[in-house]
């Protein structure tokens, strides 16, 4: 898949917002439109095992997605994508997408296009997951441990970081609330 030509933008919506571990020199609130964030892959490895596996965020299709675009200049871009790839693209359960997403426009309202490089949840991919009940999200988020941590500690690390960010969530919220009564 080709990148555009220039600085290209990045679009976070878990980690890589508040750790990218890659130079950028722009970043800001982005909003990502027909995707939303969603505990949606399997964890069994960092997060859980293949007998007990966790949970852990993907984008999955409808809706959408507040996040952040970090801008990386053209000089970075090949480098940054490619670092990318051996962050996200390990079991390939996502997919590499350059996806349009909104920027605040600035002082006088509206919004600014781009187009951000970013990862969807591969719904083929077999440890995609999807329509859980809450019920079986919280159980998969108590019995998730794995060679990073507890997929609740995970998750409460998450919306810990959302919430510093000021990036709404009340589903993600409310999960890890329930996860948080039914540990106690």
């Amino acid at each position: 898949m080709e990148r555009p030509e220039g600085d290209i933008w990045i679009f976070g919506y878990g980690s890589l917002m508040w750790r990218p571990n890659f130079p950028y020199t722009e970043v800001g609130p982005a909003l990502l439109r027909g995707y939303h964030r969603a505990l949606c892959i399997y964890s069994t490895e960092y997060r859980g095992t293949w007998e007990q596996p966790g949970l852990v965020l993907g984008l999955d299709r409808g809706g959408s997605c507040r996040g952040q675009a970090m801008k990386v200049a053209d000089k970075d871009a090949d480098e940054v994508i490619a670092y990318l790839h051996e962050r996200e693209m390990i079991n390939r359960v996502y997919v590499a997408k350059w996806l349009p997403v909104a920027l605040p426009a600035g002082a006088g309202g509206g919004e600014k296009k781009v187009r951000a490089y970013t990862f969807v949840a591969n719904r083929g991919h077999e440890k995609f997951v999807t329509r859980l009940s809450e019920a079986e999200a919280v159980r998969l988020i108590l019995q998730g441990r794995g060679k990073t941590g507890t997929c609740l500690d995970y998750v409460q690390n998450l919306v810990r970081h959302l919430d510093e960010l000021g990036i709404p969530d009340g589903p993600l919220h409310r999960l890890v609330r329930l996860a948080e009564e039914a540990s106690a």
